[in-house]
């Protein structure tokens, strides 16, 4: 037993608690990665966009691996943003403005974009233009992503953000080593508290974030079906 443990009977429960939060919280991140390339497919595959795919890399940071989400999560918005410009400069404004109408009907909705990406991709299915209204429409892009990006900048940023994915393949000691530097008390306090503070946030943003883009994919399996 480490002589901090004597001092401190508490420790190695914290140690404990710091993997599990430091593992939930990987397994957050790699199910919004999943969910981010999901999206980059749909948008890809069906509005003509070039989004590339992620994917989690294991020798990185908690840091570099939150960056290359948000960065991801950017270039969607940008395409989005593309497909909203066009939208705006082929329709009469009248029309662009009935796209974010919440009274009206979705059919119809769908209808006015669908005239527009069949100029724009040559031939597009309704399925092109119920994604487009769904992402355009819905909160989807100015709230759920934007608090997901502050949460993701926010983990980079502390002490958790210098964290190497690949600690969960070594002992205790060296994942406290790595994450701590050294075993103090309050430091692992401060750790575990740090770790609960965001991940909670995490997980209910990231499940929102998940929702959304359910919502997008299914629609989309609908149609094919």
């Amino acid at each position: 037993m480490a002589l901090s443990d004597l001092l401190y009977p508490d420790n190695p429960k914290r140690r404990q608690e710091l993997i599990q939060l430091h593992q939930e919280l990987l397994g957050c991140m790699s199910t919004n990665f999943r969910a981010t390339n999901e999206l980059a497919g749909v948008l890809n595959e069906h509005l003509g966009c070039t989004i590339t795919h992620i994917q989690m890399r294991e020798s990185s940071t908690v840091k570099e691996n939150c960056d290359i989400i948000i960065q991801a999560i950017s270039e969607i918005q940008h395409q989005v943003q593309n497909i909203d410009s066009n939208l705006k400069e082929k329709l009469e404004p009248v029309l662009y403005q009935k796209l974010y109408d919440i009274k009206e009907p979705e059919l119809e909705k769908i209808a006015i974009a669908h005239k527009v990406f069949s100029i724009l991709l040559g031939e597009a299915t309704s399925t092109a233009a119920m994604v487009a209204i769904k992402i355009l429409s819905s909160n989807f892009i100015t709230l759920t992503v934007s608090k997901l990006v502050s949460l993701l900048a926010q983990i980079g940023a502390s002490v958790l953000g210098g964290v190497t994915i690949t600690i969960l393949g070594l002992g205790i000691e060296m994942i406290l080593h790595a994450i701590l530097g050294a075993v103090e008390r309050n430091q692992l306090l401060a750790a575990v508290r740090s770790y609960e503070k965001h991940l909670t946030e995490f997980k209910a943003s990231s499940e929102k974030y998940q929702c959304a883009i359910r919502e997008v994919t299914s629609l989309v399996r609908q149609q094919v079906q």
